[in-house]
């Protein structure tokens, strides 16, 4: 037991040592790459700074597996150098009991990221889509969806406009039964408008069978009230950023997602990617003690017999080979080709056979 807790230790203080590294070296990139990107907008270096924060837990994020390879490859590589490895096998040690530490904090790590990671980088990737849409556009553009239906808000120079569709077709190029409330940029609402039915086309809203209230102070908005076959309203929205906002489940806390799931099944839209994200997500501490076993095969052996370098890359690579075979698995999954539980669940429960595969024919073979 206390050898289990020694192997623990050393993998859990390189791993944060390493993600600190990491850490570190994201926030200089992605610094210099959000000053060259909104270097024209004259925004100072302090939001840029807030900008890199909250985009840097989503990286974080996406390369924990990488960050578990080269925990893995440093714990066991420091264990080869001090002979520990060597004494642990003639005390009858087996590689697999021996990887019974590593395995289970990389286990306790995955759930960790679920369960707290996630909903930090669900609340901070919303906001940076926020702040860079507010850079961008000159006001805030957002979308929601709730049980009330489908909500987005659309800015600029001329005021804000919420927009609420009881529903909408699967790719949200048109809305149903909805309803515009134009605002001025003082905050005061002056227009109302709603139509059978409205289409996004080039930066352009047409709607059909509309009709429009005035909500003026001292004006009698039903007597005043217009009706139009075809009426057409300006919007800063776009068909792709509409569909990136509904689409990115990574801005939905793992917590929220069933539901979130349920109102886009009502909204009319389709959850398939939702429903893999979920399952992924509830998968990933497999995956990442997968990549525990796949660079302990590697490493797990002693400095003498040489061709370490070539051991380390081996296992980087496969590494990042099964971590594309997830990535295809879940663009197979979200398009519909494969099954949601196949495409979450084969990839990281595969990886831990091959692993263990190579691990028994390095330990017996």
């Amino acid at each position: 037991m206390i050898l289990h807790f020694y192997f623990a230790r050393r993998f859990l203080t390189g791993f944060l040592l390493i993600s600190a590294v990491l850490f570190a070296l994201l926030i200089l990139i992605d610094m210099v790459e959000h000053a060259r990107k909104f270097g024209s907008y004259d925004i100072g270096w302090q939001r840029i700074l807030g900008l890199t924060l909250l985009n840097t837990p989503e990286t974080m994020n996406l390369i924990l597996p990488l960050i578990m390879i080269l925990a893995t490859v440093v714990l066991f590589l420091s264990l080869a150098r001090s002979s520990e490895l060597v004494v642990t096998r003639a005390a009858g040690r087996s590689a697999l009991v021996a990887l019974r530490a590593p395995i289970v904090t990389a286990f306790l790590i995955g759930v960790m990221a679920v369960g707290m990671l996630n909903p930090i980088v669900a609340a901070t990737a919303k906001r940076y889509l926020q702040l860079t849409e507010n850079i961008r556009a000159g006001g805030a553009s957002a979308l929601s969806i709730s049980a009330e239906g489908l909500w987005l808000r659309q800015g600029g120079e001329l005021g804000q406009t919420v927009i609420r569709a009881w529903r909408s077709n699967e790719d949200a190029s048109v809305l149903y039964d909805v309803t515009f409330i134009a605002y001025a940029p003082e905050g005061g609402p002056i227009r109302r408008i709603e139509a059978t039915s409205a289409a996004l086309e080039d930066n352009t809203w047409v709607l059909s069978g509309a009709k429009s209230w005035p909500l003026e102070v001292g004006v009698n908005a039903e007597a005043n009230a217009e009706y139009f076959e075809t009426l057409t309203l300006p919007s800063n929205l776009t068909l792709d950023r509409i569909r990136e906002s509904i689409s990115d489940p990574g801005a939905v806390s793992i917590y929220d997602l069933p539901d979130f799931i349920r109102q886009l099944e009502q909204a009319g839209f389709s959850p398939r990617r939702h429903k893999v994200w979920l399952q992924t997500e509830m998968a990933r501490p497999f995956f990442l003690v997968a990549m525990v076993l796949v660079a302990s095969a590697f490493t797990m052996r002693h400095t003498r017999f040489g061709g370490t370098g070539i051991a380390v890359l081996a296992s980087v690579l496969l590494g990042f080979g099964l971590y594309f075979i997830r990535s295809f698995a879940q663009i197979l999954g979200e398009n519909g080709q494969i099954p949601v539980v196949l495409a979450a669940w084969a990839p990281p429960l595969a990886s831990i056979l091959l692993a263990l595969g190579l691990l028994l024919h390095a330990e017996d073979g």
